[in-house]
């Protein structure tokens, strides 16, 4: 990504959010977005690959509070043309490099930032000639990735391999873009990579080199793989651990494992969206597992014991008090989800009083019996009452 594609990018029309949108909103509109365009969902369509990856630059920025300050920042300062000293500046020409600025944001999507605007003023000014430029290392593209797990992988934790596909270093021409591997110093840029490009106003902005894009070589016989870029399409399978307790949704950020670096600069990040499958069982309430045990009529109203199942361990033995209503809830502790410490959650086992869609002759004549017992009894008579009174 160029300085000026990062200045003049609008990622909140990339995303379809509004500039004061939230944390919460843009996060909603990137995984909507990165569904309907992610390459599993949409293999071959070139158009489809290359707007997930405008998708994850504008979230890579906007979904991390102080690169969309920073990003706010400079499209306030330059994207209008604005933040002009004008002809009358002592010392004629000032020449700046936005790459110093954003600590090396033309690297792609996830590219690092630097310390803040603020640095304008630290020494990224400088007075006369052509000003000075540096050719930087680049950090890698980060990569997102997604997996499906079970549910008692999402509470156990699991090891599982992912598939993924970056740009690389090309392995035809070691990376040089050169197929005898001796690219020569570009004769425009002089192997800086930049130009500086004249923006007005007493300023010049600098740009990737149009004739080597940036790399500050040129190669004579360009490799037949990459073409000359010295980047070519890499696959490999890693093994990925994902961590015990992970949710539905979940985002988890593997540091250095995602696309290789330019120049000795850092790899850059994998990010994995997880999926849970449903249980026919069990369900899930934050840390908390939960299950719903049918119990009897008799269970209810006279007390006892129930054995209850958990994910993955032995059953346990809960007393059911007296008269316990149809509905009630109770604790099994430390057989939930694992929390991030790890210790573990509780279980949540509600009671649902079974209705016996068929008796036999004995168990009618007993509740028959019941029901002539407690004959005078209006369980409904509170409830009446309360509606004349209200």
């Amino acid at each position: 990504m160029s300085t000026k594609d990062f200045i003049e990018k609008d990622y909140y029309k990339v995303l379809g959010v509004p500039k004061d949108a939230t944390e919460a909103e843009i996060k909603k509109a990137y995984r909507k977005l990165a569904r309907e365009f992610h390459p599993d969902a949409n293999k071959g369509n070139v158009k489809a690959e290359e707007r997930f990856k405008e998708i994850s630059e504008a979230n890579d920025v906007l979904g991390d509070p102080k690169k969309r300050k920073e990003y706010d920042e400079a499209r306030a300062l330059f994207g209008n043309g604005g933040f002009r000293p004008g002809p009358g500046a002592a010392g004629g020409t000032f020449n700046f490099d936005l790459g110093d600025l954003f600590g090396g944001a033309q690297g792609g999507a996830g590219g690092g930032f630097g310390g803040g605007l603020g640095d304008v003023f630290g020494g990224l000014f400088n007075r006369g000639g052509a000003g000075t430029t540096r050719t930087q290392p680049r950090r890698g593209q980060d990569i997102e990735s997604e997996v499906t797990l079970s549910f008692t992988e999402a509470i156990e934790g699991a090891t599982v391999p992912l598939r993924m596909s970056s740009q690389a270093p090309c392995k035809a021409c070691s990376g040089t873009g050169d197929k005898n591997g001796t690219p020569r110093v570009c004769p425009t840029c002089v192997g800086t990579g930049q130009v500086a490009r004249g923006s007005g106003g007493g300023f010049s902005l600098t740009d990737p080199c149009p004739d080597c894009k940036g790399r500050g070589l040129i190669a004579e016989q360009p490799c037949d793989v990459c073409l000359g870029s010295g980047r070519a399409k890499s696959s490999r399978t890693m093994q990925v651990r994902i961590p015990a307790g992970v949710s539905d949704g979940q985002r988890i950020r593997l540091r250095g494992k995602g696309a290789p670096g330019e120049r000795g600069g850092p790899a850059g990040d994998l990010y994995v969206v997880v999926h849970v499958k449903e249980h026919p069982v069990f369900g899930r309430k934050g840390d908390n597992l939960t299950v719903t045990v049918p119990v009897t009529f008799a269970e209810a109203a006279l007390g006892g014991e129930v054995r209850v199942p958990t994910l993955g361990g032995p059953a346990v033995t809960l007393k059911l008090p007296p008269g316990t209503p149809n509905g009630r809830t109770m604790r099994a502790r430390g057989k939930g989800a694992v929390r991030k410490d790890g210790t573990r959650g509780d279980l949540l086992v509600t009671v649902e009083v079974s209705v016996p869609g068929d008796l036999s002759g004995k168990a009618r004549d007993a509740l028959e019996a019941y029901r002539e017992a407690t004959a005078g009894e209006d369980p409904r008579a509170e409830l009446f009452e309360a509606a004349k009174g209200a």
